[in-house]
């Protein structure tokens, strides 16, 4: 499997507060977010199973249980870590089992897994600490596996919406054009952070990544529903939301009502070896 080459910068200081703050908006509709988010594929969901030596899953940051309960369907025992009570609140309602906790603050009470999972989560959670709780509580073998659904717009809608939010949003504090037209380079700068808090860690094999390119076809109102779960409007006022929301509907309109997205989910997986390295620090608790 292709290996992760070393990030050549150093690795990042703690999130800024106003980072912090996009992690948190994620549960203000936690119902719209387990509703409109996308799955991962089953070929992954499997294939992180059978990498995996038992069926005992960390899910870290499993916000509504998504991929929990993916993991679920397939016969695993799944644990959810996650720090906002409204997404666990519903995570719970749907049938798995959730400790809210940032990961980093976690207490396993000595509990083991056989595959540390992350969907969509893992760029909020600090890299070395993160690595270093989960070596503490995997078995030896066990597999951490990190993921992520990375989307890329035709290129005709993502000008659409470029030019909506543009007009929307003349003061956005994020880069409009790289969200629409060229987040796998984002995606890929996250995968490098998380292979270097893995590979500074220690006490896991060297970071593999896993890739799977499908698509997904949105109708107009589909895509609608989605677009407010999106880190970038999370925080939106709802009027300014609507504004942005009317916008792109019309701009869908005039493409057909509909569209298809192309998407890759990007996976970085490490075995944890069969000894752990004494000298591995144990931040977080």
């Amino acid at each position: 499997m292709p290996t992760i080459p070393s990030g050549r910068a150093p690795l990042p200081e703690p999130e800024p507060a106003e980072h912090r703050a996009v992690a948190r908006s994620f549960g203000a509709d936690a119902e719209r977010y387990d509703r409109a988010r996308p799955r991962y594929p089953d070929a992954m969901v499997r294939r992180i199973g059978a990498a995996a030596p038992g069926p005992d899953v960390l899910d870290v940051g499993c916000g509504t249980g998504i991929a929990a309960r993916q993991f679920q369907a397939l016969g695993c025992r799944v644990l959810g870590v996650e720090p906002d009570l409204r997404m666990a609140e519903l995570a719970r309602g749907l049938g798995s089992e959730i400790e809210v906790a940032a990961f980093e603050e976690w207490d396993p009470n000595g509990r083991k897994f056989d595959a540390v999972v992350a969907g969509q989560a893992w760029h909020w959670i600090d890299p070395v600490a993160g690595a270093a709780k989960a070596v503490r509580v995997l078995r030896p073998g066990g597999v951490l596996a990190l993921f992520w659904n990375v989307f890329g717009f035709p290129p005709d809608v993502a000008d659409a919406i470029v030019d909506v939010c543009r007009r929307a949003l003349p003061d956005a504090p994020f880069d409009i054009e790289a969200m629409t037209k060229e987040p796998l380079d984002a995606y890929r700068a996250m995968s490098a952070r998380a292979a270097d808090g893995i590979r500074q860690v220690g006490g896991f094999g060297e970071p593999e990544q896993w890739r799977y390119d499908w698509e997904w076809s949105y109708s107009r109102d589909v895509w609608l529903d989605q677009m407010p779960t999106l880190g970038a409007f999370t925080r939106l006022p709802p009027a300014t939301m609507a504004r942005v929301s009317e916008g792109i509907g019309a701009a869908l309109d005039t493409l057909g009502g509909s569209f298809t997205m192309r998407y890759t989910t990007m996976t970085v997986t490490a075995t944890r070896s069969p000894v752990t390295n004494p000298n591995i620090a144990h931040p977080g608790g």
